[in-house]
């Protein structure tokens, strides 16, 4: 049922007020093509889990919530198994679900938010493993055709924060199921990135299972980033920024503390946090629009913020941090 002048408040982690001309929840794919080519002049906005949007004004003509669930078991073998997920199964739901069934690969992206849909389209990762590295297929409705196209890691076109559904084929599908290739033996755990090393160590823990892995993302992400349900906010707001190698030495003589990352093309990988905090960011708040206090790549809403306030602070951090170091921060939430 479509609702007319529908609030968005509660459908956006930032928490920020919104309101949708029109707004309909779908359930099952042949109701989503079935709205498609029954409303092919109206403009369409696809919301997910909201997690990774800011929204700045209200939106106008129909807002569709994908609501897809479900989790099957699609092939197996003694040492892994292929997942399908629908779209709109949180995503820390489906790494609580192959935790309990000792599938491994996603155990490093605990409790990031969002749901499986939009999983993707950011290529999500964190803590040295990204979607990609266990993504098998996913299936995708043609919004114009309304057809269900199939697309292969290839096809998918994987970089940075990046995929083909935020570049050449952006909101022209929406995808509607996603396959993960897991292990169910001999798990390849990561324990390199950040601190998991010193918080498994600090457990007494010498030989990990996932689940410990996932526990101690979970207890790092928990004391640095802000609760959404508490403090609205969308995670990592900016992307980490990739320059040329030569650019990073030529920084690191003005900045010899500027910690980089070898990309393995001859290319370094920034902390964005670092230069938000270097440039003064970290903690900063303009009426209820802020930066969080433990984490500078993380923009809050302390209460009453509007998304145009937050965007607005957003812009001045990127006009910062290129006036100082060079560099122009993109944003890593999608900005409506």
């Amino acid at each position: 049922m479509i609702q007319p002048n529908k609030s968005l408040q509660a459908y956006n982690t930032f928490g920020v007020a919104s309101t949708a001309e029109f707004f309909v929840e779908i359930f099952d794919r042949v109701e989503l093509a079935a709205f498609f080519k029954a409303h092919t002049t109206e403009q369409i906005t696809v919301l997910g889990g909201g997690s990774n949007i800011l929204l700045t004004q209200n939106l106008s003509g129909i807002v569709l919530k994908i609501s897809l669930t479900g989790i099957e078991v699609v092939e197996e073998s003694p040492q892994e198994v292929i997942l399908e997920v629908q779209a709109g199964e949180s995503w820390h739901d489906v790494v609580s679900y192959c935790l309990d069934q000792d599938y491994g690969g996603i155990e490093n992206l605990a409790l990031i938010p969002g749901q499986m849909g939009t999983a993707p389209m950011q290529n999500i990762g964190a803590y040295g493993v990204e979607l990609k590295d266990v993504f098998d297929s996913c299936v995708a409705m043609n919004r114009e055709t309304q057809e269900f196209e199939y697309f292969d890691r290839e096809a998918c076109a994987f970089g940075y924060r990046e995929s083909v559904f935020k570049q050449k084929l952006k909101n022209k599908y929406v995808i509607c199921s996603v396959r993960l290739r897991l292990t169910k033996t001999n798990h390849r755990l990561t324990l390199d990135y950040g601190s998991i090393k010193d918080v498994l160590s600090q457990s007494g823990i010498d030989n990990p299972s996932i689940r410990d892995v996932a526990a101690a993302v979970i207890s790092i992400r928990q004391s640095k980033l802000p609760d959404p349900k508490i403090l609205g906010n969308s995670g990592s707001f900016f992307k980490n920024p990739i320059i040329a190698k030569k650019t990073a030495d030529q920084l690191k003589v003005n900045y010899p503390q500027l910690p980089t990352y070898d990309t393995g093309d001859g290319q370094q990988k920034i902390p964005a946090a670092w230069l938000i905090e270097t440039a003064g960011y970290k903690g900063f708040r303009q009426g209820d629009a802020g930066v969080h206090k433990h984490q500078a790549l993380v923009l809050v809403n302390y209460g009453q913020a509007t998304g145009a306030e937050i965007w607005r602070l957003a812009q001045s951090i990127q006009d910062k941090v290129e006036k100082e170091f060079g560099i122009r921060l993109m944003p890593e939430v999608n900005i409506y």
